[in-house]
């Protein structure tokens, strides 16, 4: 039992703690993100080196390997949007009124820049370990970019928890292009797929002669897929998911901020759509973008 119990252990600890450590580096005040994004990006381009380095290591310890350094860089994105270095063209909120192809054009051109910055790293991973029997970094940095697109368009679409206490109030505009619903139809094809690909990999980690290597990978994989289904299902279940994190966030300076769920619940009661300006309309300026308050400016 242990060949796949303890990867799908290390696993969860790596998604937990990896999670934690960004929202909380991600809810410092603003003059601490240069910093972190050197180390990041530091720790990002050692972790790439890594996985090219180890892509012929088919031990146990080269799978565990790999896919730690597959979560580091993809750390460095999701840090690099958190923190505003890399979003979009797009800065200010979604116009009132914006409808269909018009409000998904605006969405896009608030994250663009991530979206390629990301398609570059996948490129750069692809050739890391191009050919290579150790394919376990790759797949999990792949995983991780497609579990994230697909929260991204639900979100978009609608969903019933938006993850307010994860967002830095610097961006709190892209609020403006989210929706509160209780179900949007691409949920349940994101929920059946991710539970498709844990299926596939339940089987081949089953198949005679898996060995060592191929049990540790695979149960990484597997795990990280259910989490992502797991994930998937929180943001349409009335349950108070930002309970995991909650050590995280209580130990960064985002209890001196205003409260970003609190300024969105109250906007929730005025706008019969779900999409919402996160703040009161008279602090948009006449472009209707979106204006932080003095307090949300300063960290």
């Amino acid at each position: 039992m242990h060949p796949y119990a303890y990867p799908a252990l290390y696993c969860l600890f790596v998604w937990w703690f990896s999670t934690g450590v960004i929202v909380f580096l991600n809810n410092l005040p603003q003059t601490t993100f240069r910093w972190s994004m050197g180390a990041g990006t530091i720790i990002a381009g050692i972790s790439l080196y890594r996985l090219a380095a180890g892509s012929h290591d088919v031990s146990v310890a080269g799978a565990y390997a790999a896919f730690t350094y597959g979560v580091l860089v993809w750390g460095w994105h999701e840090m690099a949007f958190f923190m505003g270095f890399l979003t979009g063209p797009r800065k200010t909120a979604c116009p009132p009124g914006s409808r269909g192809w018009r409000h998904f054009h605006y969405g896009i051109s608030a994250c663009i820049d991530h979206e390629l910055a990301i398609l570059g790293t996948a490129v750069a991973v692809l050739w890391a370990s191009w050919g290579a029997p150790n394919q376990v970094g790759c797949w999990t940095f792949m995983a991780l970019w497609g579990m994230r697109q697909s929260s991204k368009l639900n979100v978009f679409l609608g969903v019933l928890n938006l993850g307010e206490a994860f967002l830095p109030p610097h961006l709190a505009y892209l609020f403006s292009f989210m929706k509160r619903r209780r179900m949007n139809w691409l949920m349940p094809f994101s929920i059946l797929g991710g539970l498709f690909l844990v299926a596939v990999l339940l089987r081949r980690a089953g198949l005679p002669g898996t060995t060592p290597f191929q049990a540790a990978g695979d149960s990484c994989l597997i795990t990280l897929l259910a989490l992502a289904v797991l994930e998937h299902a929180l943001l349409v279940l009335p349950l108070p998911f930002t309970a995991l994190w909650s050590f995280w966030l209580r130990r960064s300076q985002r209890a001196a901020q205003p409260s970003l769920e609190a300024i969105c619940q109250a906007a929730d009661a005025d706008h019969g759509d779900g999409r919402r300006p996160i703040v009161p309309p008279s602090a948009w300026p006449n472009d209707h973008g979106f204006n932080l308050s003095p307090a949300e400016s300063a960290i």
